[in-house]
């Protein structure tokens, strides 16, 4: 018997989404401003200024990426347990470390079954403080090269200290390889979602759309949930929801 529990709330699946979206217009555009591989004839009305409107679609994109980065950075903080910027770092709690070497088991075939939770496995949730880390570093990156067309703006104030300790070129090389590890990780993202969800039936890929997946009734809590930083009076608030309601279940049979 399963039941029916709101897991992602909206922040959480739009900004996955706009992330989604942004990473893969960053990817092209940047791969393309640093090897531009189309030839463009010149009597096309738009070949004057294409490498222009690449770097506009590109910057735009950009600060898109930004804006959803630090509203989810803010719903870290503000959401429900499985949103919360303690899952980033399971290895502070036993349960947590239980859970990552269960998932670690799990992903390298020394168990069949994989590790049962409402929201990320620790070992997932150790990876996005990772995709936190390179999140920011090509953010940094990226603004510190935008920064030089503007040399009396407000990113150049902020990042400009960054060319007294690399070049120009260790910025751009710095930018490009995150790229290629955000990339790498997107497609084996993927791979896990999906043989997760075919694993444990429970909805794992149409949560993120819909924010809701099917749970065992008698499934033990979560690591996060259990653990003891999520003990102090605000947090147990976050626990059960962020109106303060306990999360939306309803019994399937």
């Amino acid at each position: 018997m399963r039941r029916r529990v709101y897991i992602w709330e909206i922040p959480v699946r739009l900004t996955h989404w706009v992330n989604v979206l942004s990473i893969v217009l960053l990817s092209v555009t940047g791969y393309f401003i640093g090897n531009p591989y189309l030839f463009i004839a010149p009597r096309e009305s738009y070949a004057s200024f294409f490498m222009g409107t690449v770097r506009f679609v590109h910057f735009a994109a950009a600060f898109v990426f930004m804006a959803s980065v630090l509203l989810r950075t803010y719903w870290a903080f503000a959401g429900n347990a499985y949103a919360d910027w303690r899952g980033l770092f399971p290895f502070l709690t036993k349960d947590g470390r239980k859970n990552m070497l269960h998932a670690a088991q799990y992903y390298f075939f020394l168990r069949r079954d994989p590790p049962e939770v409402a929201g990320h496995n620790a070992l997932a949730g150790m990876s996005y403080m990772f995709i936190v880390i390179f999140y920011g570093l090509i953010i940094f990156s990226g603004l510190a090269l935008f920064a030089q067309l503007h040399p009396v703006g407000i990113w150049y104030t902020l990042t400009n200290w960054i060319f007294g300790f690399l070049t120009m070129q260790q910025v751009r090389m710095a930018h490009h390889m995150i790229m290629w590890a955000l990339l790498i990780f997107a497609l084996y993202h993927v791979y896990v979602a999906w043989l997760i969800d075919m694993e444990e039936g429970n909805g794992l890929m149409s949560s993120m759309f819909s924010g809701f997946k099917f749970l065992l009734r008698n499934q033990e809590p979560d690591w996060i949930e259990t653990s003891p930083l999520m003990t102090d009076s605000q947090t147990f608030q976050r626990r059960k929801g962020s109106t303060g309601k306990t999360p939306i279940q309803e019994d399937l049979g």
